[in-house]
């Protein structure tokens, strides 16, 4: 007898998936975990990077989801939520409730997360920000080129 279950199991490891450059924003790279094909859909767990750095960040945007955190795993990120200006370092964990505006503006050479998301295929709508957006800190790399 056996049940169907709503999850699959599911063990990636480092070398099962590689960082891709086909996410929702070009300037960084992701890696998926396999949690969306476990769940079918309900949640995706994926590992951000930052692939280039910050020039015009993500835009005022929020997302259509129920549930979203970000877990700063290295390096920082620097976030507006709505008006206020929020830096996100290692081992900082972030609850974006549903629907809040935000724009991710700044973040180091070495930024990596965790994001988790449900549904997976949540949806990003640009809108109209609240204020003015500091500028972003040019990376030493890019100064030295």
């Amino acid at each position: 007898m056996s049940a169907q279950l709503a999850t699959e199991f599911s063990h990636v490891k480092p070398q099962d998936t590689s960082f891709v450059g086909e996410g929702l924003r070009d300037f960084f790279v992701y890696r998926d975990l396999g949690i969306a094909q476990a769940t079918h859909g309900k949640v995706l767990a994926q590992l951000v990077k930052a692939n280039h750095a910050p020039e015009k960040g993500t835009g005022w945007h929020r997302h259509e989801a129920e549930f979203h955190i970000v877990l700063m795993l290295k390096g920082w990120a620097k976030f507006m939520y709505g008006d206020k200006e929020t830096l996100v370092s290692a081992g900082d964990c972030v609850h974006q409730s549903p629907g809040i505006v935000h724009y991710l503006f700044d973040y180091s050479e070495d930024m990596e997360y965790l994001e988790v998301v449900g549904p997976a295929d949540f949806k990003s709508i640009d809108v109209e920000g609240p204020c003015e957006v500091p500028e972003p800190t040019p990376w030493p790399t890019a100064v030295a080129e």
